[in-house]
């Protein structure tokens, strides 16, 4: 999507102006892939209009390989308006005008699944499945187990205000269990599913994805891993965005090939393909590894739009380099304190160099960051893109 952002603080009704920029889940997170050193595509639809002029040029300057979006001549590429407030707060104000866009009507006789399909980490978000019933076909299409599939990583991305029914709850459940990765909000998983008690609660209602994060805010997160992401280890990432690590792992060490492996789940409601009983919830947290758990930083917070997908980023740039569940948590923290001190949904990120040496502060030292307006450690900016 186009975002426009408000040239001041004040109701939609009173901003008398707003800046452009460029927004959407799966894009923010490939656009900071590239910017970390990894091998990105975006795959989407967009109008061809002037704003989908700029979104794949601004997009394809962060490095993004943007060939397999494609041009829709008779639908108009999405936008949204916000106000300037945070997110959490009543005041806050989102305008969204995607119902007939280009990206509605994606689907699978019309995106390149090849391309999709062709990366080792196939991200994608809760945000498409509600954009329309030919993207929620595209989502199970691309979320069907199958020999070959790219380890999916998906954020649940709850947007109440695009789910046109109450299915949404249902539909984003059955995705997070076809999914490797998920990533989800503490908060998020107790409104949308019910699902109180903290991370091990969230993780006995999901226990299929071979790694699950858990955002608790400005507690931390915490990582449940099973085995089976660890085939990531070094690799490509894409709207859905799809990654290969562009860089390899630490020391050099070529990244091996690989996708999940093992019995995936049946959509909710479905008849299982297999007589394979599933594990139990209590049986799988028991077998399971102790969760991870890393606390976040201190941030004097500009804006909260982009931090989930830059928290993404930032924890798969870790697990495409095969990095340990702290350190990919501490990675995400920092990608998404980036975003925090800025207005827009992408902001600058740190240099790999910088970040690793920042995730491996002990715990003393990491406490006492603190990042904010003028003080954020924005190294280095996109290769031949201007600071957003």
């Amino acid at each position: 999507m186009v975002t426009f952002l408000p040239s001041r603080p004040g109701r939609l009704a009173d901003v008398p102006s707003f800046d452009r920029a460029i927004g959407g889940a799966e894009s923010n997170v490939a656009c900071a892939l590239a910017a970390l050193g990894h091998t990105t595509r975006w795959v989407s639809r967009v109008g061809a209009d002037g704003f989908g002029d700029h979104l794949v040029e601004r997009i394809a300057r962060y490095g993004v390989d943007v060939t397999s979006v494609r041009r829709d001549p008779a639908r108009p590429t999405g936008v949204y308006f916000r106000t300037a407030g945070d997110r959490g707060t009543d005041a806050h104000e989102v305008a969204y005008y995607r119902a007939g866009s280009a990206a509605s009507a994606m689907s699978a006789a019309n995106v390149d699944l090849t391309a999709v399909r062709a990366g080792r980490v196939l991200h994608l978000s809760g945000i498409t499945a509600a954009l329309s019933g030919d993207c929620l076909d595209l989502m199970r299409e691309l979320t069907a187990p199958r020999p070959g599939r790219p380890l999916v990583s998906f954020d649940v991305n709850h947007r109440p205000g695009l789910w046109r029914d109450a299915g949404g709850p249902r539909v984003l459940l059955e995705l997070a269990r076809a999914a490797d990765i998920v990533f989800v909000g503490e908060d998020e998983a107790a409104q949308v599913w019910g699902a109180g008690g903290g991370p091990e609660a969230i993780r006995a209602l999901l226990p299929e994805p071979g790694l699950l994060v858990v955002k608790q805010g400005s507690r931390g997160a915490t990582v449940f891993e099973d085995g089976r992401g660890e085939n990531v280890g070094g690799a490509r990432s894409a709207g859905g965005c799809a990654a290969r690590g562009g860089t390899g792992g630490r020391g050099g060490t070529p990244p091996t090939p690989g996708h999940a492996t093992g019995p995936r789940p049946a959509p909710v409601g479905a008849q299982p393909a297999s007589t394979t009983t599933p594990a139990s919830p209590a049986r799988m947290k028991a077998a399971a590894p102790p969760a991870a758990f890393a606390q976040a930083l201190r941030v004097d917070v500009v804006a909260t739009t982009g931090a989930g997908d830059a928290f993404a980023a930032g924890f798969l740039s870790g697990t495409l380099r095969g990095l340990p569940p702290r350190e990919r948590l501490r990675h995400g923290h920092l990608m998404a304190a980036a975003a925090l001190t800025m207005p827009g949904d992408l902001a600058v990120p740190l240099s790999r160099h910088h970040a690793d040496r920042l995730a491996a502060l002990d715990d003393a030292a990491w406490g006492r960051l603190r990042f904010g307006p003028g003080r954020s450690p924005f190294a280095q900016a996109p290769k031949e893109a201007k600071t957003p």
